[in-house]
Parts: structure tokens; C-alpha cells; sequence
């Protein structure tokens, strides 16, 4: 940077490194009526972990924290946090912009379900056409007064979680995973994407972790012994929580009811992630 720097690099023909940072950062800006305090994503190397069900279960937790809560549902053609609010309305938007639609509690929801006509039919799009939908999601809805932004990211490292991490300035992501042994391969995949992108990992979360047996108590590892703990060893992350299968969670998630579940399984998560943020 030269000495003489005015921060205004279209008049300026130096090839310094804050120049660079501004020719290759793709960071857009929320909407103009927007405040956010703090983005988390929320992603996994692979389907069917329960990634939403978990991003569901983290924003009733901080919500319950009295903090005002919000979940930007970026998994477009596998969309599934209006259902688990029971939250089917229609978004509606003004000259200014599109607004979420809050849960019985409270927390901000956006979901393409919330502007399909009908939420069953399927969003046969392709790639880009995806990628543009989230952005703006992030650019023209307005999100008021947020405290805690949840993301829940389609899995994998394809087209919309690269978007995400390129578009929307997160705070840091969250990994969710299963205790099947091919995990720590997944997890990599998660871990080594977010450090490319240069975002903090926050944590990871072990979901369906065990079933607790209803007559002895005993806790039984369907999926076999977890690998969690050696796993975010060995890439030197902390384990945020482990979330059993629970039938009655289960039962109220697909009533529409996620937000009337009693339970501490993620109450620890919650202050960790607070504590990493108080760092």
C-alpha cells in the first residue's frame, strides 16, 4: 500500500495487496435495511446428516437465549425449515424489498417454499439460476434487527455452498456429521472447504448419535461407536455436541412444532459458540 493511500483504488494504478483484496472478494451487501449481527453457516460433506434439522434446533436454542433470531434456508431444491416451524404462509415483499416470515416464536424465516405457489413442487433449476436465488436472499430480503443468522447450506462443495461462502460475510460455519465411520473423509471435505474460503469452523455437531432405550435408559449406538471425537482431533476442531435419534423430537419436527421440543441436547453447543464469538 503506498503512504499516500486514499482507499480509493479506481484512481489509483498500484498493485498492492489491499487492491488485490478488493478485486477478489465477491462479498455482497445485505439489503440496505437490513442488521445482522452474526452469520453462522451451517454445512456437511454430505446428505442426510440432519444438517436442518440441526440449524432448526440451534435457532430455537439462541432464540430461547432471547436472542432474535433468523434462518436463511439456502438448500433450495431440498428445502425443509418452513415445514419444521409449520410456518406455510406466503412471503410478501413492498418496493423495498421481500420480508421473512416469522415462526410462532419468532425466529425470521426465508425459504423458497415461501414463494413457490405450491411448496411441493419441485425446483428444477439449474446451478446458477440456484446460486442467484440465495444471494438474494441475502441482498433483497430484509432481515431486521438480527442478532444470530443461521444458514442452512445444501450439502456438499458444489455451486451454492461456494456461493455462500463467496457472497455472504460469515462469522463461521458449523459441521454436522453422523458417527459412521466414512465420516472422517466427509468431514475433511467440510473442513478443507471452509479453510480454502478462509472462514472459521466454529465446531462440529454429531447428530443421531445414539437412541436412548425407553425402559433401561441405556444408550444404544445404532450407527456403531462414534468417531467424532478423534476426528475433530485430528483436524483440530471442538466437538459443540452430540444430538441423539429422539422419537418425540422426531414427531413434534414433523408436526411443524421444533420450537415446543424441551430438551438440553444442544444447550452446551450454544455456550461454546457464544464463547467463541466473546473471544
Amino acid at each position: 500500500m503506498s503512504t499516500s493511500c486514499n482507499s480509493n483504488c479506481s484512481s489509483c494504478g498500484e498493485n498492492c495487496s489491499e487492491r488485490k483484496a478488493q478485486q477478489t472478494s465477491f462479498i455482497e451487501k445485505p439489503h440496505k435495511l437490513s442488521s445482522i449481527q452474526k452469520v453462522i453457516g451451517v454445512i456437511s460433506g454430505k446428505g442426510g446428516v440432519g444438517k436442518s434439522f440441526v440449524t432448526s434446533m440451534l435457532a430455537v436454542a439462541f432464540n430461547k437465549e432471547g436472542q432474535h433470531v433468523a434462518i436463511m434456508d439456502a438448500d433450495i431444491t431440498g428445502p425443509s425449515i418452513p415445514k419444521a416451524f409449520g410456518v406455510h404462509e406466503k412471503a410478501f415483499g413492498t418496493e423495498e424489498g421481500i420480508y421473512p416470515l416469522p415462526s410462532k416464536e419468532g425466529i425470521d424465516i426465508m425459504s423458497i417454499n415461501l414463494l413457490l405457489e405450491d411448496e411441493t413442487a419441485p425446483v428444477v433449476w439449474r446451478g446458477p439460476v440456484i446460486a442467484g436465488t440465495v444471494k438474494q436472499f441475502w441482498t433483497d430480503v430484509i432481515w431486521e434487527n438480527i442478532d444470530t443468522m443461521f444458514v442452512d447450506m445444501p450439502p456438499g462443495t458444489g455451486d451454492v455452498p461456494l456461493t455462500v461462502f463467496q457472497s455472504i460475510p460469515l462469522d463461521g460455519v458449523i459441521i454436522v456429521t453422523s458417527p459412521q465411520e466414512l465420516v472422517s473423509m466427509i468431514v475433511e471435505k467440510a473442513v478443507n472447504m471452509a479453510k480454502l474460503m478462509d472462514i472459521p469452523i466454529l465446531g462440529i455437531i454429531e447428530n443421531m448419535s445414539y437412541v436412548k432405550c425407553p425402559d433401561c435408559g441405556k444408550e444404544i449406538k445404532i450407527f456403531g461407536e462414534s468417531h467424532v471425537d478423534e476426528v475433530a482431533k485430528r483436524f483440530g476442531i471442538e466437538v459443540l455436541g452430540k444430538v441423539p435419534v429422539d422419537p418425540t423430537v422426531s414427531a413434534l419436527t414433523d408436526k411443524g412444532a421444533i420450537e415446543e421440543v424441551e430438551t438440553d441436547y444442544l444447550k452446551e453447543a450454544v455456550e461454546k459458540i457464544k464463547r467463541s464469538f466473546a473471544k
